[in-house]
């Protein structure tokens, strides 16, 4: 698709989207939530219809992916770990009581509790105030094979104290990985081999039959040929897919792909779904925090144009515009973020045409600095080496973004930004989990949904900081 007809689509796309927004008074009494704490009202928060099951969803949903811990030196939990219970139930009871009805959870998250802390915090309320999302996790060539991926969902009904899902997704198809003779797959014959060939969607669908699944879909990451597999499987009747999860945000619209080349432009996932009437559920809404902390030109745009917007609400507000959106997942680790984000989205400003064109050249300018497109998913975590493969991108960019990645010694502001990058990486990064530390084993590679190439990635920021180092004297 061109960017001259995506442009013209996508306004054709928010006039629907306004439609969209509106709830349905028959449906919306049978999920929202319980009685409204500190005078929320409930009914506020713009809601989207799945049209294959009626269901009426929050269009902000809650991403239970990075949840809250307990304070440094706290003892772990013996059932929730490091994690705040307590702190959980609070944001819960919260987003309940200001519309939010959509919960999405995974057995890999938070170090395989995630599903656990989330079954807690739900189990205190009606069963039909909330929708619960996890995922058929079995990224693991032992978990490949039929049974153990049964033992999976099985479990997750377990840790989530319910006899049903209501959205299941296939978890991160077209991801790569190795089989267990170590030999590389791409992503197409990973999906082929976690959930076709072994019968596991067929076994899925039947589970959803029976009721234990209410809606079935998959999130995508990595080869897009993956992604035609599991559309084209809809389209010729094997399988119907009621949801699809995909990344979108106003960088990723265009620019995905020129940001990485193994990535998609959103523009082209979200218009195949459209056109096929699939809902799609927004994942990485800010780029993993990366829309929401931009340097201080960007941002100060931004400020100029609407003063009383936040950063984040600008890209909220165009992933929950287009037609099709059912809900847009947000990683709520603190209660402020809840609160700002329920604010943007109770209800709905939808983005204008001439917002739009402002975006997209906002989207432009982030482009242009180039920066490595972590989301801080912590996917290719644990390091064997013990790398913090995600802490040594986040401050990689945040000096790109606050201007202080030097690239001449002769520059007046060398000296200052060569300290910057240094302290700052040293003060981040412990030295024995810098970039330096690589040896290029590749593990990480297969399991990240950006496809970034991270070994090369590591050693070139390595070698940048060892050149700053042996540069300027000390710092």
């Amino acid at each position: 698709m061109n960017k001259t007809l995506s442009r013209r689509n996508f306004l054709k796309y928010l006039g629907g989207g306004l439609a969209a927004t509106a709830p349905a008074a028959a449906l919306i009494t049978s999920c929202r939530s319980g009685d409204a704490r500190d005078g929320a009202d409930a009914t506020a928060m713009t809601t989207r219809v799945n049209p294959n099951s009626g269901d009426v969803v929050s269009l902000l949903g809650y991403g239970m992916m990075r949840l809250p811990e307990l304070p440094k030196g706290t003892p772990d939990d013996p059932v929730t770990g490091p994690f705040d219970q307590e702190m959980i139930n609070r944001q819960i009871d919260y987003a309940l009581a200001h519309g939010v009805n959509y919960f999405d959870t995974s057995p890999v998250y938070c170090r395989g509790l995630s599903e656990r802390c989330t079954g807690i915090a739900l189990k205190r309320h009606p069963r039909d105030s909330y929708f619960i999302a996890t995922k058929l996790s079995n990224f693991g060539t032992q978990q490949w094979e039929l049974e153990p991926s049964k033992a999976m969902f099985e479990n997750s009904l377990k840790e989530l104290q319910t006899d049903y899902v209501d959205y299941l997704l296939l978890h991160s198809t077209g991801g790569g990985g190795r089989d267990t003779d170590g030999k590389e797959l791409s992503g197409l014959e990973v999906c082929q081999r976690r959930f076709i060939d072994n019968g596991l969607t067929d076994w899925l669908v039947e589970q959803k039959q029976a009721g234990r699944i209410r809606n079935l879909g998959f999130s995508w990451h990595g080869d897009y040929r993956a992604f035609e597999l599991l559309l084209r499987l809809h389209d010729e009747g094997r399988y119907h897919w009621d949801f699809v999860q995909i990344e979108l945000n106003y960088l990723d619209w265009y620019y995905a792909n020129e940001i990485n080349g193994a990535n998609v432009d959103a523009v082209t996932l979200y218009g195949e779904l459209h056109k096929r009437g699939i809902p799609a559920v927004i994942m990485e809404p800010l780029l993993g925090g990366r829309l929401a902390n931009l340097n201080e030109d960007i941002a100060a745009e931004l400020k100029q144009r609407d003063p009383e917007a936040t950063i984040a609400s600008w890209a909220f507000r165009f992933a929950g515009t287009p037609e099709g959106v059912l809900t847009v997942l947000s990683g709520m680790t603190y209660m402020e973020h809840l609160e700002e984000n329920v604010q943007t989205y109770s209800p709905l400003k939808p983005i204008t045409e001439e917002e739009n064109e402002f975006l997209l050249h906002i989207a432009e300018e982030i482009f242009g600095q180039k920066e490595i497109p972590c989301t801080a998913c912590q996917y290719c975590m644990p390091c064997p080496y013990g790398l913090d493969i995600p802490g040594i991108f986040a401050h990689y960019n945040k000096c790109i973004r606050e201007g202080n990645t030097p690239q001449s010694f002769g520059t007046p502001t060398f000296r200052r930004q060569r300290r910057a990058f240094l302290v700052g990486y040293d003060r981040s990064v412990p030295r024995l989990r810098q970039a330096d530390h690589c040896i290029g084993c590749n593990q990480c590679t297969s399991h990240c949904p950006q496809q970034i190439k991270i070994p090369r990635e590591l050693q070139r920021i390595s070698a940048y900081a060892e050149d700053l180092r042996r540069q300027g004297g000390p710092l």
